[in-house]
């Protein structure tokens, strides 16, 4: 049985999740080490975000230094029709951050070797006193906890309910980045100070200034971060936009610079048809658009004795709450205080922990589906090209 006073974790996944874990554990005084299957850094894959207040708390919580500004101020929120003209504008600040600045800083703020690159979860047992990874290098790690903090297509979830995937909802986020200049002067004009929307029959286009890739808040070196929310039906249309370039069926998403030029092509020619100037502008100016699926997940539980669900491993929530990273951050500074007693039950712990968590994460799972029927409607009557 581990030591109480030197309690380890093993944690599954090196994307935001599993980089709060590692931050609030330690900051309890628990050992950690985190496994990310992929061998190299992970890229922006996630774009912007919402600057929420459970980040925030999770870099104090964690004792990790960030940036005076993390994100990019926005002052209103406005809403475009087609030709451009403002339907309604209104005062309601917030910011914006890239996921890249996130992940750099916890990176930063963690010591060198607690992640392990190109280290995949193969199997674990369990017994009543912890848990064993079996690890794809061969290493068996005894720890008092493992955490799968390993995405919507959780490896760890896998072993736990080998059953259970996420749904696909029926439409897909499109989604670019592009350096703040590349648009003119008129289409800047239009969107810069706002988190801008465009609403359709069942589509949706939002965009919002973040960092630059250097975390530069700087006006003139930040990004224009935008997704347009469009159905897409499943079969063969589906598998033609998750075919790259290079003929490669993808699973879950199309990276930047691996769209197909017919899909492509499309889309800026859609963009033109459908959407208002200034956002057709930046559709136009990004030369590397990507393509993500929408999903829905609800894990049934979080605990499985000393093996835990967290973040998208356990619930997938649509991007329309805004809400993907901070709920990672809010699980694991919850998770943290829980486990903070070094005398305490971890099992009583964990037990406390999944009855708010999993509560928790219903609520937003079904706030991200109600929002998706809001801006989607009935998907039924729309055909996707």
């Amino acid at each position: 049985m581990a030591d109480k006073k030197s309690r380890r974790a093993v944690v599954i996944g090196g994307s935001l999740g599993g980089l709060f874990t590692a931050a609030s554990l330690r900051a309890i005084g628990w050992t950690v080490d985190v496994y990310e299957r992929s061998v190299s850094e992970l890229d922006s894959r996630g774009g912007g975000l919402v600057v929420q207040p459970d980040l925030l708390e999770a870099f104090r919580f964690a004792g990790i230094a960030h940036a005076p500004q993390l994100g990019v101020p926005s002052r209103d929120r406005q809403y475009l029709d087609a030709s451009g003209k403002v339907l309604f504008r209104q005062r309601m600040p917030q910011a914006q951050t890239a996921w890249s600045v996130l992940y750099n800083t916890l990176k930063a703020g963690l010591p060198d070797g607690i992640v392990r690159a190109g280290v995949a979860l193969s199997d674990f047992v369990q017994d009543g006193d912890g848990v064993e990874a079996i690890l794809s290098n061969g290493e068996r790690v005894r720890a008092d906890l493992l955490i799968a903090a390993d995405g919507p297509h959780s490896t760890t979830r896998s072993l736990l309910l080998p059953d259970d995937f996420p749904d696909y909802a029926g439409y897909v986020a499109w989604r670019g980045l592009l350096p703040e200049t590349a648009v003119d002067g008129a289409a800047a004009a239009r969107l810069v100070d706002a988190f801008t929307f465009q609403s359709g029959a069942a589509h949706q286009l939002l965009t919002y200034l973040i960092p630059g890739e250097d975390g530069s808040t700087r006006p003139g070196e930040r990004r224009w971060n935008w997704v347009w929310y469009r159905p897409l039906a499943a079969g063969a249309p589906l598998d033609a936009a998750l075919t790259d370039r290079y003929g490669v069926r993808r699973t879950l998403s199309v990276p930047p610079g691996a769209l197909s030029d017919e899909s492509r092509a499309r889309l800026r020619a859609d963009a033109g048809e459908q959407l208002a100037p200034a956002l057709a502008a930046l559709v136009h100016a990004t030369d590397a658009p990507f393509l993500q699926i929408i999903q829905d997940y609800r894990a049934p539980k979080l605990v499985f004795d000393r093996a835990v669900l967290l973040g998208d491993a356990a619930f997938v929530a649509r991007p329309h709450t805004g809400a993907g990273a901070a709920k990672a951050a809010a699980n694991a500074v919850a998770l943290a205080q829980r486990l903070r007693d070094p005398d305490g039950s971890i099992d009583e712990a964990l037990a406390q922990w999944e009855a708010v968590e999993w509560h928790n994460g219903m609520r937003l799972y079904e706030f991200g589906i109600n929002l998706g029927a809001q801006i989607m409607g009935d998907l039924s009557l729309h055909t996707a090209r």
